[in-house]
């Protein structure tokens, strides 16, 4: 009984974790053709840094953090701002 308890135990640790790393969000890290393909990925938009400030307007949904995405798209950022499509 208590090798069925332990055995219990760590299939439900191991998939607790494996549930946890999925829950991560994806990075792809590419050139994007334009903004409106960033941002089917990136609804908010990437940041160089989690240092950002939005220059811009107000904006809707937090830009994911990624100086990789970034500096491949960073011809997207209008108004050079370290968020490249921010909406």
């Amino acid at each position: 009984m208590k090798k069925l308890s332990v055995a219990v135990l760590v299939v439900l640790i191991s998939g607790s974790g494996i549930m946890q790393a999925n829950a991560l969000p994806l990075i792809v890290e590419k050139k994007f053709s334009n903004c409106a393909a960033l941002n089917a990925v990136y609804p908010g938009g990437v940041a160089k840094s989690a240092k950002w400030k939005n220059k811009g307007g107000a904006i809707k949904n937090k830009p994911a953090v990624s100086a990789k995405v970034y500096n491949e798209n960073s011809s997207r950022d209008r108004d050079k701002d370290g968020i490249a499509c921010e909406n």
